[in-house]
Parts: C-alpha cells; structure tokens; sequence
C-alpha cells in the first residue's frame, strides 16, 4: 500500500519503511510525526480525497536533520561588467515512513 502525502508544501509517495527528505521540521530525532494531508491511497482498493482524505494519517519516524549540498546561483547582466556569485544550502528532515492508517 502507498500514499501521496503533502509535506512542506512538496508531495510524497510514500510506502512503509521508505525513507524521505522533506524541508526541516521542527521535532526531535526518534520522535514520531502524523502526516494528514493524505491525496490517495492506493493498493487493492484505492481511494482518492477530494482534496484530502478524512481520518487517514501516515506515521513517520524523524531519522536525523541536515543540510543538503550547496548550490550555486550565479547572476550576470550583460555589458554592465557586474555578476554576483551566491551559494545556498537547505536544510531538511530525513524521515522514516512506519505505518499508513485510514
């Protein structure tokens, strides 16, 4: 069974033991979070919200915080000799999909 979750304003198709990456949230590594912004959940008898499902919940396990790997954004405008160079991080949270429930 999986399901199309929103999380950080992104959404996820998650199945039990998947391992995902979301913008950080604000909980402490080995504690459980419920996701309940559910889309669809599929498998033999798949159900679509309108735009959620009620009463449906996907548990995850937060697994550690990081930053991912810097990016670079580099900006030129022509003839004005001028560019700016910046880098950008992002933090995120790994997470650990344990149980989808309806």
């Amino acid at each position: 069974m999986y399901a199309i979750i929103e999380a950080g304003g992104k959404q996820f198709c998650v199945e039990e033991g998947s391992k995902i990456f979301v913008s950080k949230i604000d909980a402490e590594v080995g504690t459980e979070i419920f996701f309940d912004k559910i889309f669809m959940i599929g498998g033999s008898s798949p159900q679509i919200g309108t735009p959620y499902i009620n009463n449906a919940k996907v548990i995850a396990k937060v697994l550690e915080h990081g930053r991912d790997k810097k990016i670079l954004v580099f900006k030129k405008w022509r003839r004005n000799d001028s560019r700016k160079l910046q880098g950008h991080r992002q933090d995120y949270t790994a997470l650990k999909v344990t149980g989808i429930q309806l």
